[in-house]
C-alpha cells in the first residue's frame, strides 16, 4: 500500500492528510488556537478539589480550566511501586497520531489513596495535556510528563522500559531492551517507538542525551515560571507530521508551502537526514488539495448520509456522548435472495463504517445498528469484517460483539475532536438540534395561542405576524384554521409577513378601535 502524506499551509491554517493508495484516510488540521494541545506541559495551580469525583480543577491558563483524575495525580506515595505504569513491557501502545502514541493507557491496580490527599487547592503542579478540550470538556491532564522523539519515548517520572507492540519479532525486542538498559543513565522509563525497529545503539543514544536535555529545560522553565505558564510547546503539526508519520505510516510527504518545506527540510537535516529525499514542494497552479480531490471527500465526511456503491447507505449521529451509526439497504434490492441481499449490505457497510470513524475521528461509545439478521454465522461474519477493517486504526477500539437486534458496541479512544466539531458549529437557524417544527405545527401553535390570549384581549381585531413561508400556509392549505378562529371570536385576523422571523417566530398582538 502506497501512503503520502499531504500538507496544504497557509498562514492561519495547516491541514495534514494521510493517503492510502490515493484515498484520504485521516485529516489533521491545527489552526493556532487551542483546540490542539495535546503534549504541551504547562505550571498549573490547583483551583479546586473534588474529592466526591476523585478529580481537581487545575488553572494551566486557558479559557477551560482543565481537570486531572486521581490516577494521573504524581504523589510520594506511588514511588514505592515499580510497575505502576505498565503491567508489562509486551503492553506498551505506540499508535503513531497526534501524540497519541505517548500519553500511556494505564491498567493497573493502585494503592487507594484519596486525591485530597495528594493535592490541595492553590498548590502548583507540573502537568501535561493528555487530551484537548473536547467540546464543553476542559482539557485532560496528567502529572506523568511524556516526552516523543522519533525513536523513544521519555517518561521521567517512571522507572520502566517498554517496547511498541507493533514490533512484534521477539530477538528484536529482547536486542532493544538491552540496548535502552544499558544507555539509560538515570532511572527514567523510555518506550521504543515502532520506528525504532532495526536502528543502532548511536542514534538511540543521541536521542536519549536529546530528550534528557530538554526535560532538563522544562524543569528549569517550572522552577522560574509562576503559574499558570507554558513550559514546553509540541511540535507544529507538519513537523509532528514527519515525526510520526513519515516513512512508519507514509513513503512520500508533499508540502506546498516554501516555508514549510524548508522547517521539514532543517527538521529532518537534524534527526532524519536520510529522509530528506521523501519530501516534495508542490509547485501546481491548482491548490495542492484539489489537484489530490480532496476537497470532496472532506465535504462528505461532514454528511450525515453516507450512500455505498451497491445503493445502500449509513447514516450517522453524532451526541456529546456517543456515535450512532444506522445501516440501510436503500436502493439495493440484490440478485438472489433476501438473506444475500442483507449481508451484502452489511458487509459492504463495515468497510465505509470503519473508514469514516477514522477520517472524521469519531471517538467515545458508538453503537452501530446494521440491518437484522437471522443466521449466527452471517452476524459473525459482518463482526469479524468490522474487527479486521478496525485494525488499520491507530487509535484504540473495543469491539463487542453483535447482538441478536443487529447491534455492536464498540469503542475508540478519543484524544481530540472528531472533524465535524473542528468544522463545522451547531446550526443557527435550528440552534443544533437538527430540526425544525413542521409548518402545519407551527400553524396549529398559532391557533392554539390565538385563543389563550383572546379571552384577555378586548380588542376589535388581531394582527399576526409570521415567518413568509408561515404566512403562506397560513393564506393557503391552512386558511380554514384562520377563518375557524375568525368565526369563533368573531374577530378579523390580519396577517403579516416578515422575513426577518424566524420561521418558528411569530406575534400576536390586538388593535383597538373607538
Amino acid at each position: 500500500m502506497y501512503k503520502e502524506l499531504i500538507i496544504n499551509t497557509t498562514e492561519h491554517e495547516t491541514r495534514v492528510s494521510l493517503l492510502e493508495d490515493g484515498t484520504i484516510v485521516e485529516l489533521f488540521i491545527d489552526r493556532g488556537d487551542d483546540s490542539n494541545i495535546a503534549g504541551n506541559i504547562y505550571k498549573g495551580r490547583v483551583q479546586r478539589v473534588l474529592p466526591g469525583m476523585q478529580a481537581a480543577f487545575v488553572d494551566i491558563g486557558l479559557q477551560q480550566a482543565a481537570f486531572i483524575y486521581v490516577d494521573d495525580v504524581l504523589g510520594d506515595v506511588y514511588g514505592e511501586i515499580e510497575d505502576f505504569f505498565l503491567k508489562s513491557a509486551n503492553e506498551v501502545d505506540d499508535d503513531g497520531s497526534e501524540n497519541e502514541n505517548v500519553m500511556l493507557t494505564t491498567d493497573y491496580e493502585k494503592p487507594i489513596v484519596p486525591i485530597e490527599e495528594l493535592i490541595s487547592e492553590g498548590q502548583e503542579i507540573l502537568v501535561q495535556v493528555a487530551k484537548s478540550p473536547i467540546g464543553s470538556k476542559g482539557a485532560r491532564i496528567t502529572s506523568h510528563i511524556s516526552l516523543p522523539g522519533r525513536f523513544l519515548v521519555l517518561m521521567p517520572t517512571v522507572n520502566h522500559i517498554g517496547i511498541s507492540r507493533r514490533i512484534e519479532d521477539e530477538d528484536e525486542r529482547t536486542r532493544l531492551k538491552d540496548v535502552i538498559c544499558d544507555l539509560r543513565e538515570k532511572d527514567y522509563g523510555y518506550i521504543v517507538r515502532t520506528a525504532g525497529e532495526g536502528v543502532g545503539r548511536d542514534r538511540f543514544e543521541k536521542e536519549m542525551h536529546f530528550l534528557i536535555n530538554l526535560w532538563n529545560k522544562v524543569q528549569k522553565k517550572h522552577q522560574a515560571a509562576s503559574a499558570p505558564a507554558l513550559l514546553h510547546k509540541e511540535l507544529t503539526i507538519t513537523l509532528r507530521a514527519v515525526r510520526d508519520l513519515l516513512t512508519d505510516e507514509a513513503d512520500k510527504l508533499i508540502v506546498d508551502s516554501s516555508e514549510a518545506y524548508q522547517s521539514v527540510q532543517s527538521f529532518l537535516q537534524e534527526f532524519m537526514p536520510g529522509l530528506k529525499d521523501s519530501v516534495e514542494l508542490y509547485k501546481g497552479k491548482e491548490p495542492l488539495f484539489d489537484a489530490y480531490n480532496l476537497e470532496v471527500d472532506i465535504s462528505r465526511a461532514l454528511k450525515k448520509k453516507v450512500w455505498l456503491k451497491s445503493g445502500g447507505y449509513i447514516v450517522i449521529e453524532q451526541t456529546e456522548a456517543l456515535i450512532a451509526i444506522d445501516v440501510n439497504t436503500g436502493r439495493y434490492v440484490g440478485k438472489h435472495n433476501f438473506e444475500e441481499t442483507i449481508l451484502k449490505t452489511n458487509l459492504e457497510a463495515v468497510k465505509e463504517i470503519a473508514y469514516q470513524i477514522r477520517l472524521r475521528n469519531l471517538g467515545g461509545i458508538i453503537i452501530i445498528d446494521f440491518i437484522d439478521m437471522e443466521k449466527l454465522v452471517d452476524r459473525e461474519k459482518v463482526f469479524s469484517a468490522l474487527k479486521d477493517a478496525l485494525k488499520k486504526d491507530k487509535s484504540k477500539t473495543n469491539v463487542l460483539p453483535m447482538s441478536e437486534m443487529g447491534l455492536i458496541q464498540m469503542t475508540r479512544k478519543r484524544v481530540r475532536k472528531s472533524l465535524s466539531r473542528i468544522l463545522c458549529e451547531p446550526c443557527f437557524y435550528c440552534d443544533g438540534d437538527g430540526y425544525l417544527i413542521s409548518k402545519q405545527s407551527i400553524c396549529y401553535n398559532i391557533f392554539r395561542e390565538i385563543l389563550r390570549e383572546a379571552q384577555d384581549m378586548a380588542g376589535n381585531r388581531f394582527t399576526l405576524r409570521v415567518n413568509p413561508e408561515i404566512a403562506d400556509y397560513l393564506h393557503g392549505e391552512e386558511n380554514h384554521l384562520v377563518s375557524s378562529l375568525e368565526k369563533i371570536l368573531n374577530k378579523q385576523i390580519v396577517i403579516y409577513p416578515n422575513s426577518r422571523f424566524h420561521v418558528e417566530e411569530f406575534d400576536v398582538f390586538e388593535i383597538i378601535k373607538n
